[in-house]
């Protein structure tokens, strides 16, 4: 059974780093704002980790950052309004429930969640390594247990039935470090699960790209069909090629045109290999990709990646501002609402110039700072 794509709607956090508890609504394009130390870092990596699931990467990623220990809430488990006011100093207890770090995303189709929690005692040999306590699949964009499709607790995986019927058992034997999307693959009996993970695989992230003087972007790569531009850009001149033959070339046009008036891009091919020129007004001459200035090569990576003739499901931008002139960031706006229109966004910002720019689009929610406590 082949389902369609879905939206995420809701976006649930508990647990981790800096979010204590977390519920947000999601649109098409989402603008995540705020000053240094409310979240905005914490809910990009959640998001992060909420895709290494489905690549079976979760647990590895959480013990890069130094594990459960590093990772969970950093505050009390309750706290009280005099603390919340400044009037009494944050103080701790004795946890009253089982450490416990859950994501989880509610979508018009489907929704997934993971609960990680420490391993059990007899399993030391990997400090850091949390252990999946539960993994839930359901139909629809709200919980309920009757909408359940697949449920995990621990080792056993197993679909709930309708009715008196007992349920069918996938396994009783997963590994506590294995995510059940990326472990069990069975299309006859859980379609369901093959169709949240593959979506979920089709997430991107950027992070930035490099633009220093030995940049992959800035030399010459072997130039091969690419519709989707990789994390660090170096198959740029292809994305961009990829683009015009395969994609949208009149809106590739008319984005370096919006951001830099009177240019136009060329792809110098030569051995097989591609090398990105810009040609702008007054020189006599196309600038390759290595006399391009910061700011300008990073503009175009920004739009082979918004651009792409493969729209995933969601896209998600940390900070796309950075190295940029206060005069691109408008003509950023224009391309990431542009962009929205084909695929989820969410963009985390604290570009003023940026920011004022996205909120004019019909399409962009804000969320608000207040609620990344």
């Amino acid at each position: 059974m082949t389902y369609p794509p879905f939206t995420i709607q809701t976006l649930a956090i508990s647990g981790y780093r800096s979010l204590r508890h977390l519920v947000l609504p999601l649109g098409r394009l989402n603008l995540v704002t705020g000053a240094n130390g409310t979240g905005k870092s914490s809910l990009y990596r959640a998001l992060r980790l909420l895709g290494d699931a489905a690549l079976n990467s979760v647990v590895a990623s959480l013990a890069r950052e130094g594990g459960l220990t590093k990772t969970l809430w950093a505050g009390p488990g309750t706290i009280a309004r005099s603390v919340r006011s400044g009037e009494h100093a944050v103080e701790g207890a004795a946890r009253q429930k089982a450490v416990s770090l859950k994501l989880g995303f509610a979508g018009d189709l489907f929704g997934y969640a993971i609960d990680l929690g420490y391993p059990p005692p007899a399993q030391t040999a990997f400090p850091l390594a949390p252990a999946i306590k539960r993994e839930c699949i359901w139909h629809g964009a709200v919980y309920r247990r009757s909408s359940v499709l697949v449920d995990r607790n621990n080792r056993l995986v197993l679909l709930p039935q309708t009715g008196d019927d007992d349920p069918i058992i996938l396994t009783k034997e997963l590994s506590s470090t294995d995510s059940m999307l990326a472990a069990i693959a069975d299309p006859q009996r859980a379609p369901e699960m093959l169709a949240v993970r593959e979506s979920i695989r089709g997430w991107r992230f950027y992070d930035g790209f490099r633009t220093d003087v030995h940049s992959p972007a800035r030399i010459p790569q072997i130039g091969t069909s690419t519709p989707v531009l990789s994390d660090d850009g170096a198959d740029l001149p292809a994305a961009l090629e990829t683009i015009r033959t395969f994609g949208d070339g009149e809106v590739l046009a008319r984005t370096v045109d919006d951001a830099f008036p009177g240019s136009s891009i060329a792809i110098d091919a030569q051995g097989g290999r591609f090398e990105l020129q810009l040609r702008q007004h007054g020189l006599l001459r196309p600038l390759a990709a290595g006399e391009l200035s910061d700011g300008t090569l990073r503009f175009l990576l920004w739009t082979a990646a918004l651009l792409t003739p493969r729209p995933p499901e969601l896209m998600v931008l940390n900070e796309p501002e950075t190295s940029l002139h206060p005069d691109l960031l408008p003509a950023l706006a224009r391309l990431i609402a542009v962009a929205s229109g084909r695929t989820q966004l969410v963009v985390v910002s604290h570009a003023g110039v940026l920011i004022e720019a996205l909120e004019r689009s019909d399409q962009c929610k804000r969320l608000p700072r207040k609620v990344l406590r």
